[in-house]
């Protein structure tokens, strides 16, 4: 019979197995989109994908690329976009896997397909800002590391998925297990481009220390840091300063 030490071993050997192969069942959330905006949306080929993009035209060389949280659905954040945003052309990417983009999401292809919105964006406009929220800001942060940004704007952001995963799951060998590291810390030191970073004070999901880690991770006098209080990790545009914020950075 199997004693009780080695029935523990054995369970959690299974544990750190089921991590290791269900990992980015956890990282990437796909929401049903509404038909209409997957209709809507503007197709591009990628490399092993198409992908939809939700665009707003707007006159003039100036735009903003808008990259979401792991569960968000995109389209919907359009209007707040627009209203925070009324000068600048709009492009919201679907992730792979997302509201009508093919292919399966990871680090490596969403940081590539970052690159390639960016420069279907720049044969029209010259002026590109970068937004991005959770998720979507290690993905801003890597572009904004790859590719000229007029302004990156990054909401409730991370310093790695690596460190915050640490901290959710602090039993088991995350640093061993995880494939997808998203390490903007690292990217965010190639980054000249003023960049503002807003924390939520009551995020659960991303602790504000982590916030504040990615933020000394830049180089000193590009980064404003503004912490939106009382707010979590989900609430953050429900702050009053949040649209303010965004609309001076702009």
């Amino acid at each position: 019979m199997i004693g009780f030490a080695a029935f523990a071993v054995l369970a959690y050997v299974g544990i750190c197995a089921a991590l290791f192969v269900f990992q980015r069942s956890l990282i990437y959330l796909p929401q049903s989109f509404p038909h209409d905006s997957v209709v809507r949306a503007r197709p591009l080929s990628v490399e092993g994908a198409e992908l939809l993009v939700t665009v707003r035209e707007e006159q003039g060389g100036r735009a903003l690329i808008y990259f979401g949280g792991n569960a968000e659905i995109v389209p919907l954040t359009l209007p707040e976009l627009t209203r925070t945003f009324p000068d600048r052309a709009l492009f919201l990417p679907h992730y792979r896997g997302y509201g009508g983009s093919s292919g399966s999401p990871s680090e490596s292809a969403l940081f590539a397909d970052a690159l390639a919105v960016y420069d279907m964006v720049h044969e029209s406009h010259d002026d590109i800002a970068v937004m991005g929220r959770s998720l979507g800001s290690a993905v801003a942060t890597y572009l904004a590391a790859h590719r000229p940004v007029s302004r990156l704007l990054l909401v409730t952001p991370f310093d790695s998925l690596e460190t915050v995963a640490a901290g959710h799951y602090p039993f088991f060998p995350v640093r061993l297990l995880l494939r997808d590291r998203f390490d903007s810390a690292f990217w965010a030191g190639r980054v000249d481009a003023p960049t503002l970073i807003l924390a939520a004070e009551k995020d659960s999901i991303v602790p504000l220390r982590s916030a504040r880690r990615l933020h000394d991770a830049f180089r000193s006098g590009l980064v404003s840091f503004h912490v939106l209080r009382g707010e979590g990790h989900n609430t953050v545009s429900s702050s009053p300063a949040y649209s303010e914020l965004l609309r001076d950075a702009r």
